[in-house]
């Protein structure tokens, strides 16, 4: 990239920024003004899913390349604040690991995410001549450059959003507690939990993909995840994960699981712009770890949508018998699952 004025290239431009301050600080430097161990520092920072507290701002790697490796006041601080929770009250070194580790995880994913969306609309702005102003003789001024759209894109979005975040990880928080106190409430393990599982897929995806442009496969992709959850989250369901053309959900009872899993087949199977999709309903006892579940009926629900024929759904027994009589269901013949042998998976449909 061409240097600006000052001699700073627009990825400097754009990371000042969005950081608020131009990064100078080594990270030795920030160690030092943070007063921390130098060992433990670096593991809190390293969770977070950051490089480690070492280079000098703008050094190169071995192969050459200019890295973004510079810190700030606001790093000081952050490693500063990270310590203290360390080292205070009821969390211990460990417990603050694991909770950077969520955030990290997190924010690294977020970050992709409204990246994409953001050249997406830089795109748009391009095509649309957005920001070019006519000369006095009539004819087109210069357009923007693409740094110069994207600056404007991130004051635009700034602290409004920031404050969003905030909000929406107290509501979700609040929620989170609230599941916590409901299985405390019934002198359940707090770790384990009795759901139904959902795992929808779409048709053949290999073979659709390969006959997809790049960007029909990443929007098709992007509507199908949010439709999924549109329809899991009005059902009072979670999504649990994406995996690629897959979407991991679950309910605590599996009347609102079969809701769910009708509802996707309705605004995704039946829709005619739209793949075929197939679901699996399994239930059981899961681990709940680190955002995540885990156990048998998470396995068999994703073994299950092999089975499913399209714009179906099939259950397991365990979720065959808890249903109410509004749903009629029968045993199919018995057929190997890896990793369960031979089972008899259940079709379903309203009576």
């Amino acid at each position: 990239m061409a240097p600006d004025p000052e001699g700073r290239d627009q990825r400097s431009r754009l990371e000042e920024a969005i950081l608020g301050e131009r990064p100078t600080l080594t990270g030795a430097e920030v160690v030092e003004r943070a007063g921390v161990d130098p060992d433990q520092a670096r593991r809190l920072w390293r969770s977070l899913g950051f490089p480690e507290l070492d280079g000098e701002p703008g050094s190169t790697d071995a192969g050459g390349t200019t890295t973004t490796i510079g810190f700030t006041e606001a790093d000081v601080a952050a490693v500063r604040d990270l310590y203290a929770t360390a080292g205070e009250g009821l969390i211990d070194l460990d417990t603050a690991v694991n909770l950077t580790r969520a955030v990290g995880q997190t924010m690294s994913r977020l970050a992709e995410w409204e990246v994409a969306t953001l050249v997406t609309r830089i795109e748009e702005l391009e095509a649309q001549g957005y920001g070019v102003t006519a000369r006095e003789d009539g004819t087109a001024g210069t357009p923007p450059t693409r740094a110069d759209l994207a600056l404007r894109l991130v004051k635009d979005i700034g602290s409004g959003f920031e404050t969003m975040l905030v909000y929406a990880w107290r509501r979700h928080l609040a929620a989170a507690v609230a599941r916590l106190e409901a299985l405390g409430a019934a002198d359940e393990d707090l770790h384990v939990a009795h759901v139904t599982v959902g795992f929808a897929d779409i048709v053949s995806f290999t073979a659709l993909s390969n006959t997809l442009e790049h960007d029909r496969i990443g929007d098709l992709v992007e509507l199908f995840e949010q439709r999924c959850h549109d329809v899991v989250r009005n059902d009072r369901g979670r999504v649990i994960k994406s995996i690629g053309d897959s979407v991991l959900f679950l309910h605590d009872d599996p009347v609102g699981a079969m809701r769910s899993a009708e509802g996707i087949i309705r605004v995704i199977g039946k829709d005619r712009k739209m793949p075929d999709v197939r679901v699996g309903l399994a239930s059981g006892t899961v681990s709940l770890r680190m955002g995540d579940v885990f156990g048998p009926p998470v396995n068999l629900a994703a073994r299950l949508t092999a089975v499913a024929r399209r714009n179906r759904v099939i259950i397991d027994a365990a979720t065959a018998e808890l249903l109410p009589p509004s749903y009629e269901t029968w045993r199919l013949p018995a057929r190997p699952v890896r990793g369960f042998g031979l089972i008899e998976p259940v079709a379903v449909r309203r009576s």
